[in-house]
């Protein structure tokens, strides 16, 4: 039988997203996300699902011996060298049977991050060069966060960079990194209001979901700021709307509004990933504010795919999933 060391070294060297230990009737089936899809890995015995859950609960800090409520915890795993951060997510079903999740948060490596349109980069970077607040929007998994961090981490050491996340997903020693701890009173708030204080020349905000981090991150910004942060919405035009909904009134986004970008990483035809962008900034971004009854993805991001395959780095299947966003 596989030792838990070896089935974990081997799911990180797939570089999965999640690692998925579910219950069944009589057995445990382990299924791997990668590049947002699910695949199964294999079926183990209840003793070693089990106890396979137990170690890593363990390893984490957790209460092994509490098999009913939710739990969360975090521990670092050595691959080759690699460290990789394993934040685990536990819980019981109606029948007392355990199920836990590990998302695999791995080192920041340059050469992994690729744009299938290289000016989105460029663009992306020029943006950053000034004040204002900038929103990435996307599904999880997208690459949001790693975006974010490669165009702080280009400003370093000039700038002063300060992260508030829920939780932390990248250690970067350049950056001074914040995370939410509402049992101690450390929400998105509150440490917002820490940051003012340090007076840093760029922000990241980890997730705007309510009316009043987005309030505190559009004053961030209004006060001569760079902000960076991430929001849920389907696409581009989707977080004016979202801004809206939080009440944040269409001037104060004319003010404060420097680009936003819409993300999908992409699996490409050699293997790899690449992230694409539907880009709303300058001008478009303006006239999207204006007129806010616009929806769905831009023809750029249309055109641009049909380019991906008729330059053979994604596949036609590809382009067709990835239409809408």
């Amino acid at each position: 039988m596989t030792s838990f060391e070896e089935q974990l070294t081997t799911v990180i060297k797939e570089a999965a997203n999640d690692l998925y230990i579910l219950p069944r009737d009589n057995y445990y089936q382990l299924l791997m996300a990668k590049n947002g899809e699910i695949i199964a890995l294999r079926k183990v015995s209840e003793k070693y699902g089990q106890h396979f859950i137990s170690y890593l609960k363990y390893q984490a800090d957790m209460a092994v011996s509490e098999h009913r409520r939710p739990q969360l915890g975090s521990f670092n795993f050595v691959c080759e060298e690699q460290n990789v951060n394993l934040r685990l997510s536990s819980v019981g079903d109606y029948r007392g049977r355990e199920s836990l999740v590990i998302r695999f948060i791995y080192q920041l490596i340059d050469t992994q991050f690729n744009f299938l349109v290289p000016q989105h980069w460029e663009a992306l970077q020029k943006c950053c060069q000034q004040r204002g607040l900038i929103l990435f929007a996307g599904p999880m998994g997208a690459g949001k966060t790693t975006t974010m961090y490669q165009l702080a981490r280009a400003l370093l050491p000039d700038k002063v960079v300060l992260t508030i996340e829920d939780p932390v997903e990248i250690e970067e020693p350049g950056f001074i990194q914040l995370q939410v701890n509402d049992l101690a009173g450390m929400d998105y708030q509150s440490l917002i209001k820490v940051g003012l204080r340090h007076r840093p020349n760029v922000f990241i905000i980890g997730e705007i979901r309510d009316a009043q981090t987005a309030a505190m991150t559009v004053q961030a910004a209004l006060s001569g700021h760079l902000v960076l942060g991430t929001i849920h919405a389907q696409n581009a035009k989707g977080v004016i709307a979202r801004l809206q909904q939080l009440g944040i009134d269409r001037y104060y986004l004319q003010q404060v509004l420097t680009a936003i970008s819409y993300q999908r990483l992409l699996p490409l035809t050699n293997g790899k990933q690449a992230i694409l962008c539907d880009l709303l900034y300058q001008g478009h971004l303006m006239n999207s504010i204006i007129n806010n009854g616009e929806r769905g993805m831009s023809d750029e991001w249309t055109k641009n795919l049909k380019n991906a395959v008729a330059k053979g780095k994604i596949s036609p299947k590809v382009a067709e999933e990835f239409a809408q966003g």
